[in-house]
């Protein structure tokens, strides 16, 4: 029986990682090797910004919803600090995209009165 390289194993692997890198890149060990380090640093990085990307994105919800009761983003965290409401954001976002009522619930717990809308 023949003993197969491992440096060929190794190059497998490296290319089955590449499919569908553009040129060389998913041809050719040297350049598909540095393509695959790259993609999973840029990887790592993505899932770190992605967390970031959400929480931005649930406050710019979440300031719309309130900013609709004439309460600004700012002093509506404030107000629920205040009273010691730990809903985190989230949550919060998800109640004002899909349950405006309970929303204004939470907002009234918050400690602010508000109009009700034209």
């Amino acid at each position: 029986m023949r003993v197969k390289s491992v440096s060929a194993r190794r190059h497998r692997k490296i290319l089955a990682r590449a499919k569908g890198f553009r040129q060389a890149r998913n041809q050719r060990i040297q350049v598909a090797k540095e393509a695959v380090v790259h993609a999973g640093a840029y990887a790592y990085a993505g899932r770190k910004l992605k967390k970031r990307d959400l929480r931005g994105l649930w406050i710019i919800r979440i300031s719309a919803a309130v900013k609709k009761l004439g309460v600004s983003y700012s002093k509506f965290i404030a107000g629920l600090k205040k009273e010691k409401i730990e809903i985190d954001r989230k949550i919060l976002s998800d109640i004002a995209i899909h349950d405006m009522e309970t929303f204004k619930k939470v907002v009234k717990e918050a400690g602010f009165e508000f109009t009700p809308e034209k």
